[in-house]
């Protein structure tokens, strides 16, 4: 679990990389980037307010062990209120 200041999804992930998609740490924030296509699906998913996980890692490997998870809260409390 990696707390953060912000999040950018980046959508220029070529799918010839060879991952699925790749997370990395910058500065106190959060870097995904993704495939086209992955953007388009996380785009219509915050539309409808529905909870997208992304799996990070490469696409030939059966051990995945990074996933971003968005997900929607009922109670604003327990969210970070900075």
């Amino acid at each position: 679990v990696t707390g953060a200041s912000f999040v950018v999804f980046n959508g220029a992930l070529k799918t010839s990389s060879g991952f699925l998609a790749k997370s990395s740490i910058v500065e106190d924030g959060l870097m995904v980037q993704i495939t086209r296509e992955t953007m388009e699906s996380l785009r219509q998913a915050l539309r409808d307010k529905k909870d997208f996980k992304i799996t990070c890692g490469k696409t030939d490997t059966g051990d995945v062990k990074e996933y971003v998870d968005i997900c929607w809260v009922e109670n604003e409390e327990k969210t970070n209120k900075g």
